[in-house]
């Protein structure tokens, strides 16, 4: 089951993880007020196209420090695979696991269920990425059904600080 997604200008819900030191993170959440978020969504670590995109965006984890972006990354996995990742990717950047079925519908996230039990044993996220404001306004989202589609993380790193240093505005919002 799939919900519904969430508009761009909106606030980014409370959706609370657990990062892999143990302790608790808001996804949302900002290390500072002139701070902005990046939050991605991989599908874990059954996933060699997610292994790719989180090798690429460690490799451009200072670029979004420097254009004044704080990255996570997100799965439904547990703890022990979540290491596992973070381990043969060499992850520097905060890494959460354990995202619920629920928090997966909240985000507005597309939900499969594993082809076997060699794939993975729960359902899981689809790839996902949202750019937060300071004030947690959705700038940027893009959510896929399947992991053969996503979005190009240099164009997100420009849009993000076009964004930034110019004040554009949230697209996507006509009513």
């Amino acid at each position: 089951m799939t919900s519904a997604k969430l508009p761009a200008a909106s606030r980014f819900p409370e959706i609370n993880v657990k990062l892999l030191n143990g302790e608790s993170h808001e996804l949302g959440q900002s290390t500072g007020a002139d701070r902005w978020k990046l939050i991605v969504v991989y599908r874990g670590l059954h996933c060699p196209l997610c292994a790719k995109y989180l090798a690429q965006l460690e490799e451009m984890a200072g670029e979004f420090n420097e254009a004044g972006a704080d990255i996570i990354a997100v799965s439904g996995d547990g703890l022990t695979k979540a290491e596992e990742q973070a381990q043969k990717g060499s992850l520097t950047f905060p890494l959460a696991y354990g995202l619920t079925t629920k928090q997966m519908t909240e985000m507005g996230l597309y939900v499969s269920n594993p082809r076997s039990p060699e794939e993975t044993d729960q359902p899981f996220p689809e790839p996902g990425l949202f750019v937060l404001t300071p004030d947690r306004e959705i700038q940027i989202i893009d959510i896929s059904n399947a992991p053969f589609s996503r979005p190009d993380l240099p164009a997100i790193l420009r849009g993000l600080n076009f964004a930034r240093t110019k004040g554009y505005p949230i697209r996507g919002t006509f009513k």
